[in-house]
């Protein structure tokens, strides 16, 4: 039974040591509406941005609207205190003093009306910390594959109608970024700035890549750790019984 304990022991801080090092990677920026349904008009739109970071507040959070919607179709509901609503081209930033530590960003914005051929809407957003961190949730689920590391918040539509050729969308559309288009900073990409962009988010996806190999390089070792541990105490065991 002592030897199980052991056992049980030596595994279980594997685990929670893969836990502790893959924890900040769960976070995300989350969006809920309160209605879905096609065309459905004065829609809350609530957003979380997770905060996961150990030293800084999150201070500013920039979205991104999808095609079909309009940042002057956009009102703000609901922000943490003192924080302020400010349009752009291309979406909106809610932003003002650092929260605290560890606390969520919750915010509300209303849309004036649903597009009817979109089903899903995705809102690129990007997340920034009080002591200059950026993280880009911008990534698009791909069917059939699993979730990206950062993943834009999205939204499905439902009863949507993908238009026919040739026909304009039944919302109105201003002058949005395409759900293609990844924002490059925190304000608006100006024209002939694709190139960058598109460097930008190779060495986005380069930084990811490396982070999550250190992950997993570092959880491969604690739990051959735990094993050597368990086998070491097994042999143990064994040359006891010998022994008497």
């Amino acid at each position: 039974m002592a030897f199980k304990g052991r056992v049980t022991v030596a595994v279980s801080a594997g685990v929670l040591a893969a836990g502790l090092f893959g924890g900040p990677a769960l976070a995300h920026v989350e969006v809920k509406a309160d209605k879905t349904q096609a065309g459905a008009e004065d829609v809350t739109l609530t957003f979380t941005g997770e905060a996961e970071s150990a030293t800084a507040g999150i201070k500013s959070e920039r979205i991104v609207l999808p095609t079909g919607l309009a940042s002057g179709d956009v009102t703000l509901a609901k922000a943490p205190a003192g924080w302020k609503f400010s349009p752009a081209p291309d979406g909106f930033t809610v932003a003002g003093k650092a929260l605290k530590v560890g606390q969520d960003a919750v915010f509300a914005v209303r849309l004036a009306r649903l597009p009817t051929d979109r089903s899903t809407l995705s809102f690129k957003t990007l997340e920034t910390y009080g002591d200059g961190e950026v993280v880009r949730w911008i990534d698009l689920p791909q069917p059939g594959q699993p979730e990206p590391d950062h993943p834009a918040p999205t939204i499905t539509v439902k009863g949507a109608v993908k238009a026919a050729p040739g026909t304009a969308s039944a919302v109105p559309s201003g002058p949005a970024t395409s759900d293609a288009a990844a924002p490059a900073g925190t304000g608006s990409a100006p024209a002939g700035s694709s190139s960058a962009a598109a460097g930008d988010r190779v060495a986005e996806a380069a930084d990811s890549g490396s982070s999550h190999a250190g992950v997993w390089i570092t959880v491969a070792v604690v739990v051959v750790l735990a094993l050597a541990l368990a086998g070491l105490l097994l042999r143990r065991r064994r040359g006891g019984r010998a022994a008497s």
